[in-house]
């Protein structure tokens, strides 16, 4: 299942300070599908929105990423 995917993705950024930053640092969805690629996860962009429970917190993502993924 694919939420999983992007839970060990987030809990992945948690644990690694590099990764974090680079997550931090996307402003796209589509550049976060690329970092979560190039770290070897798979799941695409509609499993990331509500009515999915979110898997990323405020803090890890940029603002304008955490208002489009994090809306209620």
């Amino acid at each position: 299942m694919a939420i999983k995917d992007i839970k060990a993705f987030s809990d992945k950024a948690r644990a690694e300070p590099e990764l974090k930053e680079k997550l931090i640092a996307c402003q796209k969805v589509r550049e976060l599908l690329t970092l979560a690629r190039e770290n070897g996860f798979q799941f695409i962009e509609d499993e990331m929105y509500p009515p999915n429970e979110p898997q990323f917190t405020a803090e890890q993502l940029s603002e304008k990423l955490a208002k489009a993924l994090l809306r209620a």
